[in-house]
């Protein structure tokens, strides 16, 4: 499915929007056509053993648990325990029997090195930076002749339709916050780079969603910037930002608000 409604109560959809696992659980739902179309691209992956970077409580486990079939064996990872736990019940809900999800630094990986027919890391770049790091982990993880699959967002085509000042000025709060951090939510944009430094590129795609009225995924930068409400606050004052974050709501209840989500940059690279 890509598009993921609900059909209940301002208040339920409130909730999901203060629930990171779910949240994240119903972001890799709507990417999830986007990585189904690449892995076609690649191939046949029977028997293959693969790994999901950073998988979250869904990330790419079911697709990948598909491509490689009974015999292939997906390795996920998780940094955190609670959200380890998470992927764990959705490989036991769903029946996944070729899944195993793992704790895990990318930063400082424990995984053995040439383990992976392919690696997939989604918005990993983005969310942890240290893009050199990263590489090198991936390159060592992976097999002679396997892939590396990057995916990371480009914000350029972020867009609400009518306008909504109070979404977008939270974007940029908490854009110029991750960019002290050393983060990039445009990160998308390094991809083809950071791949050609590892090997041949083989796929370069980019795909936006249109997010009509009432869809959940508009809620992105209210979520966001929930979670880093605090921090925020040391820059502009608490009552702004609360301020703020109630117009964002009050603007994604709007039935004729909808918008264009960031680009998902994928690219894919065969390292020697």
């Amino acid at each position: 499915m890509t598009y993921d409604y609900l059909h209940g109560s301002i208040g339920a959809e409130r909730q999901l929007w203060t629930d990171l696992n779910a949240w994240m659980h119903m972001q890799a739902l709507q990417w999830e056509p986007a990585g189904r179309e690449l892995l076609a691209e690649l191939g046949e992956g029977t028997g293959l053993r693969v790994a999901d970077m950073g998988c979250g409580p869904l990330g790419w486990l079911r697709l990948l648990s598909q491509w490689v079939g009974p015999t292939g064996e997906v390795v996920g990872t998780e940094v955190a325990e609670a959200v380890a736990e998470q992927a764990r019940l959705t490989v036991r809900s769903e029946g996944l029997g070729n899944v195993s999800i793992v704790l895990d630094d990318v930063l400082d990986s424990a995984l053995p090195d040439r383990s992976f027919d392919l690696v997939h890391a989604r918005f990993m770049l983005a969310a942890v930076g240290q893009p050199e790091v990263q590489l090198a982990t991936y390159r060592r993880l992976l097999k002679p002749g396997g892939w590396l699959v990057l995916e990371e967002p480009d914000n350029a085509s972020l867009r609400f339709n009518p306008g909504a000042p109070a979404n977008e000025r939270l974007a940029d709060l908490a854009a110029a916050f991750f960019h002290g951090l050393g983060r990039d939510f445009d990160a998308g944009r390094q991809v083809r780079s950071l791949l050609q430094a590892c090997g041949e590129v083989t796929a370069l795609r980019a795909r936006v969603l249109v997010l009509p009225p009432r869809h959940v995924y508009r809620a992105i930068i209210l979520v966001g910037a929930s979670a880093i409400r605090d921090s925020l606050a040391t820059r502009v004052g608490a009552e702004e930002v609360d301020r703020l974050l109630a117009l964002a709501e009050a603007e994604l209840n709007d039935p004729e608000l909808w918008c264009t989500s960031f680009m998902l940059i994928q690219g894919c690279a065969r390292p020697g």
